[in-house]
C-alpha cells in the first residue's frame, strides 16, 4: 500500500535530488570560473604591470641620459639612479611571474641586455669622457639596446595581454554554458514539479474535498451517508473510521431522541400537577411548555411568544434576564402581580431564570419563569399594617390623656409635689413622649407602606432642600461644638421629589450624623449628578459603623449595639428608605476609612412613569 506519506516523499524527494543537483552544478560552474578570474587576475595581469613599469622606467632612464646632455649632470644622474632600481623591481616580479611558455627566455634577455645596457650607461655618463664621444656611445651602444629591451618588454607584455584575453573568452563560455545549464535545470524543476502538483491533486486534493463535502452532510444531519472507502491510504482509513463514527452517531442520535421523548412526557405530565404558574422558553422567548395555572393566569400556552401575550412587565423581566444571564425579578414597584380569578385574589412574584446549556457551556438556551405565590404572604402583611393601625390608633386615645395627665400634674394645678414625685412625673413624661414618637413612627411607616401617604411630586432644588434640610439643626450642633458644612451648589438640575417628605429624611440623616459626631467634628452635606439621578450624601467624622451593621441599619427595628435608649427603637432609618423607594430613589451606607460614615440617597431628576410610586 502506497500511503499520502510515501506519495509526498516520492514527490519532493524528487524535487529534492533536482535542487541539490542545481546546486552541486552551480558550485563547480563557480568554482571554474574563480579559477579562470584567477588566472587573469592573479598571473597575467601582474606580468603586463611589471612590463609597463619597466618600460616607464627604460623612458625615465633615456630622459635623464639627455639631461646629462644638455648640462644638467646631477639631475639627470638621479634619475638615471632611481628610475634603475624601478626597472630591477619590474624586472624581478616579472622574473618571478612567468606562466606562459617563451616568457621565461624573454624575460632573461631583458635582464641580460639590462646588465649590456646598465655597463654601457656608466661609460655615457662619466664626466671625464668628451661630450662628442658620450654622445658617439648613446647613438652607437646605448640606443640600440634600449630599444630592444623595450621591444621584448612589449612582447612580454602582448603575450600576457593575449593570454587574459583568451581567459576571459573561456569564462565567458564557461558562465553561457552554466546560464544554459540552470535553465535546463530549472526548467525540469517546473516540469516535474507541475507533474507533483497533477498527481497531488488526484492523490490527496481531490479525495480530501469528496470526504469535505461528506463531512459537511454528516454535519448537517444527514448521518445516513456512507463514504467511499475503495482507498487504501490514508483517506481510505479515515473514510472507514467516519462511516464508523456515523453508525455510532446514528444509535446515540437514536437513544438521545428516545431519551429526550421521554423526559418531555415526564416534564409535561409533571407539569400538569404543579400548582405554581411556570412556564420555560426558548432562546426565541417561545413557551415550549407550561403549567395549567400559567397558561390560565397569564395566557403563557405553549407555541405563545411571550412578546406577543399582552403583559410588558412579563416581557420586560424576560429580556433583563437574557441580557444579565441571571435571575431577574421586576421593576421595583411591580414586585407583586396581582390576579383575580373568580372571587379568589392572587398575588405573585414573577422570576425569570436563564438556562444555560451546561456548566461547562455557559450558552443561552431559554428562560424558566416561576411565579412564587406570595398570596399568603401578602395577606400577612397586610393583617400585620391593620393590626399596627388599629393598635397605633387604640393607644393614641389613652396616652394622649396619660400625657395631658402628667402635664397637669407637672403644672401644680392640682397640688404642690415634693422633689422626688416631680422627678418620677418627669420620667414618666419622658417617656409618654417617646412612646407617642414610636407611635407616629409605626403609623407613618404603615401608611407609606401601604401607600396612604401620597406625595406631593413637584421640582425642586438640591440646594433649597439641603438649606431648609439644615436650618432646623444649626443651633443644636454649634451647642454640641459640631460644624455643618453644605457643598452643595446651587448649578445642579432640579430634582422631583416631595419637599415634605424628602425634609424628613434629611432631618433623620442629619440627627443620626450629629448624634454619633464628637465635639469639635463635622457633618457634611454634599450631591452629585448620576445619570438620570441625583445623589445626596451626609458624611460625619465620628467613629463610623462596624462593616456587619451595615447592611442592616435599614432593616426595621435594628439598632446598632451600644446605643442608648433613648435613641429610638430603630424605625427612623426604615422610613427614610420607604421615602426614598417611593420617589424612585435607593438608599445605602458605607464606611469612609479614617473619617467616619457616609449616608447617601438618590432622587431622580425627571418624572418617569415607573419610578414614582404615588
Amino acid at each position: 500500500m502506497i500511503g499520502i506519506r510515501q506519495k509526498l516523499v516520492l514527490g519532493f524527494g524528487g524535487l529534492l535530488l533536482i535542487v541539490a543537483a542545481i546546486g552541486v552544478l552551480t558550485i563547480r560552474h563557480i568554482d571554474a570560473l574563480g579559477g579562470a578570474i584567477d588566472v587573469i587576475l592573479r598571473q597575467n595581469y601582474r606580468s603586463v604591470v611589471a612590463c609597463q613599469k619597466m618600460t616607464e622606467s627604460l623612458d625615465r632612464i633615456d630622459s635623464g641620459l639627455l639631461f646629462s646632455f644638455a648640462g644638467h649632470g646631477d639631475e639627470g644622474m638621479n634619475t638615471i639612479r632611481e628610475n634603475e632600481q624601478h626597472f630591477r623591481d619590474a624586472l624581478h616580479v616579472e622574473l618571478g611571474n612567468i606562466t606562459l611558455p617563451g616568457e621565461h627566455q624573454k624575460a632573461m634577455q631583458i635582464n641580460t641586455l639590462f646588465l649590456q645596457y646598465h655597463i654601457i650607461i656608466k661609460q655615457v655618463t662619466d664626466q671625464s669622457t668628451s661630450l662628442s664621444e658620450r654622445q658617439r656611445l648613446y647613438f652607437s651602444d646605448l640606443l640600440p639596446l634600449f630599444r630592444h629591451i623595450k621591444q621584448l618588454s612589449a612582447e612580454v607584455l602582448n603575450m600576457n595581454q593575449a593570454n587574459m584575453q583568451a581567459a576571459n573568452d573561456t569564462a565567458r563560455q564557461m558562465a553561457a554554458s552554466a546560464h544554459n545549464t540552470m535553465l535546463a535545470a530549472i526548467f525540469a524543476s517546473a516540469v516535474i514539479a507541475l507533474l507533483f502538483s497533477v498527481q497531488s491533486h488526484r492523490w490527496i486534493l481531490m479525495p480530501i474535498k469528496k470526504l469535505t463535502a461528506s463531512v459537511q452532510e454528516i454535519r448537517n444531519g444527514n448521518l445516513d451517508l456512507v463514504l467511499d472507502t475503495t482507498s487504501t491510504d490514508e483517506i481510505g482509513q479515515l473514510s472507514r473510521l467516519f462511516n464508523d463514527m456515523a453508525a455510532t452517531l446514528r444509535k446515540m442520535r437514536k437513544s438521545d431522541l428516545d431519551m429526550l421523548f421521554r423526559s418531555r412526557r415526564v416534564t409535561q405530565e409533571v407539569f400538569k400537577i404543579l400548582p405554581l404558574p411556570i412556564a420555560v422558553l426558548d432562546a426565541n422567548g417561545q413557551v415550549e411548555v407550561s403549567t395549567d395555572t400559567a397558561e390560565r393566569y397569564f395566557g403563557l400556552k405553549p407555541g405563545a411568544y411571550v412578546q406577543d401575550i399582552g403583559h410588558e412587565w412579563l416581557k420586560g423581566v424576560w429580556q433583563k434576564a437574557v441580557q444579565k444571564g441571571s435571575a431577574t425579578e421586576p421593576e421595583e414597584g411591580n414586585d407583586y402581580i396581582q390576579h383575580f380569578d373568580g372571587r379568589c385574589e392572587y398575588f405573585f412574584q414573577p422570576v425569570a431564570v436563564p438556562v444555560l446549556f451546561s456548566a461547562e457551556r455557559e450558552e443561552f438556551t431559554g428562560t424558566a419563569l416561576i411565579f412564587r405565590d406570595v398570596t399568603q404572604l401578602h395577606e400577612q402583611l397586610e393583617l400585620k399594617r391593620s393590626v399596627i393601625a388599629t393598635v397605633s390608633h387604640q393607644l393614641r386615645t389613652p396616652l394622649t390623656s396619660l400625657r395631658m395627665s402628667v402635664h397637669l400634674l407637672l403644672e401644680e394645678r392640682i397640688g404642690h409635689l415634693n422633689e422626688q414625685q416631680a422627678d418620677l412625673l418627669l420620667a414618666a413624661r419622658d417617656e409618654s413622649e417617646r412612646l407617642a414618637r414610636m407611635l407616629d413612627d409605626l403609623l407613618q411607616l404603615n401608611r407609606i407602606e401601604s401607600g396612604k401617604a401620597p406625595l406631593h411630586i413637584v421640582p425642586v432644588s438640591p440646594f433649597r432642600l439641603s438649606c431648609e434640610g439644615i436650618e432646623p439643626f444649626l443651633v443644636h450642633a454649634s451647642d454640641q461644638g459640631v460644624a455643618i458644612v453644605n457643598t452643595i451648589h446651587e448649578g445642579l438640575p432640579d430634582v422631583i421629589a416631595d419637599p415634605e417628605s424628602i425634609q424628613h429624611v434629611v432631618a433623620n440623616l442629619l440627627s443620626n450624623a450629629l448624634r454619633f459626631t464628637s465635639p469639635g467634628g463635622q457633618v457634611t452635606i454634599s450631591a452629585s449628578e448620576e445619570h438620570e439621578k441625583i445623589r445626596f450624601s451626609v458624611e460625619n467624622t465620628g467613629e463610623g459603623i462596624a462593616s456587619e451593621h451595615l447592611e442592616h441599619l435599614f432593616e426595621r427595628f435594628y439598632r446598632v449595639p451600644g446605643q442608648k435608649a433613648s435613641s429610638g427603637i430603630g424605625l427612623g432609618l426604615s422610613i427614610v428608605k420607604e421615602i426614598v423607594e417611593a420617589h424612585g430613589g435607593n438608599v445605602g451606607a458605607e464606611n469612609v476609612a479614617g473619617k467616619g460614615s457616609v449616608f447617601y440617597f438618590t432622587l431622580p431628576k425627571k418624572l418617569t412613569v415607573n419610578n414614582i410610586r404615588t
